[in-house]
């Protein structure tokens, strides 16, 4: 029998709200975007069917 998977990590405090920010706020670097574009690009030209 499978059993849960014990993260241990907590954030308190500044790091929660820093992490919660970001989560709700996302910001990418220009790489990041670029990146992004690239995968678009390379997954419109070869399409998965499910």
């Amino acid at each position: 029998m499978a059993h849960p998977i014990e993260l241990g990590l907590v954030l308190e405090g500044e790091d929660a709200i820093e992490f919660l920010e970001d989560l709700r706020n996302p910001k990418a670097t220009k790489e990041q975007i670029k990146m992004f574009k690239e995968a678009i690009k390379i997954a419109k030209e070869h399409p998965v069917e499910f």
